[in-house]
């Protein structure tokens, strides 16, 4: 019997649906009110050290070179000072009490519970046996944490092994084209699937001043044009990154097949759709604003 060919970007397809929900923890209250009761409120501190969690008590170094996007000084005021108000293993438990009131909220308790759960977790945990530990820190780092028991929880812990997979995966394509963190956020807003300004100023540390070099640099290299669009030769870029991010990521779709892609896909869908449509997402964090 033959198998069915994987399609070039079914993997990036189905990366992208269970993403939606991975990054749901991000935006739920219950993150921060788990934190919270640890002692760390400041929401930069609050992504920082449950993303980073899994690598240990790490400096603000291995933070800003693992997420690539975020201004250093502002990862220096925040780390390795919360490591001192919460160990790693203490955030990652509050993660994970956080993640299992988020998504029985946003998913409801009928599809936490559901069949449907069970065979998306299963699919989702064999495709992560595809992932690759070289040069991967985020995602080696979560794999060496034990997989939960419960469905929902599974499939949560499986999303982060293939986002953070595919997330260092992109972050080498980056470095490839010569797209420092700045210009990547910049490049992929000029897309319009980016985050708008307003959230990178909020979130990531830049100021507007960093932004307008970040533009020039870009305008320098012909790949924005005068109204902050990404010319021809910005955009081609743009797809030659992610075309080079999903060679990197093709692995575990590959391990899964193309009939498994394509059901989780499908399962990944319906979750993702039922958590963006009770308002998962701030209604301003994509596009240029």
């Amino acid at each position: 019997m033959t198998t069915a060919a994987l399609e070039p970007r079914a993997g990036r397809r189905c990366h992208n649906m269970l993403n939606s929900v991975h990054s749901t923890s991000y935006f739920a209250p219950e993150l921060g009110e788990e934190l919270g009761a640890l002692g760390i409120t400041h929401p930069r501190a609050v992504n920082f050290a449950v993303r980073a969690a899994a690598m240990g008590p790490v400096g603000a170094g291995a933070v800003t070179a693992t997420f690539y996007n975020y201004k250093h000084e502002l990862v220096a005021r925040h780390v390795p000072a919360v490591w001192a108000i919460a160990s790693p293993e203490d955030v990652l438990a509050a993660r994970a009490r956080a993640v299992d009131a988020a998504l029985r909220r946003l998913l409801g308790e009928d599809a936490v519970r559901s069949a449907e759960m069970v065979e998306a977790a299963g699919l989702a945990l064999r495709a992560a046996e595809g992932c690759s530990r070289s040069a991967r820190p985020l995602y080696s780092a979560h794999a060496d944490l034990p997989v939960p028991e419960e469905p929902h929880m599974a499939y949560f812990h499986a999303t982060t092994l293939l986002r953070e997979h595919r997330g260092d995966g992109h972050l080498a394509m980056l470095m490839s084209a010569g797209l420092d963190g700045l210009e990547a956020v910049v490049t992929h807003t000029a897309t319009g699937k980016g985050m708008t300004p307003k959230w990178v100023f909020s979130t990531r540390g830049w100021t507007q001043e960093d932004w307008d070099a970040a533009c020039t640099r870009l305008r320098e290299r012909g790949l924005l044009d005068g109204s902050g669009d990404l010319t021809a030769e910005g955009a081609a870029l743009r797809e030659e990154i992610e075309a080079g991010t999903d060679r990197l990521d093709r692995a575990p779709y590959e391990h899964l097949g193309a009939a498994g892609v394509a059901r989780l896909t499908e399962l990944g869908t319906g979750f993702a759709r039922r958590a963006v449509g009770v308002g998962a997402f701030p209604a301003d964090l994509l596009g240029r604003g």
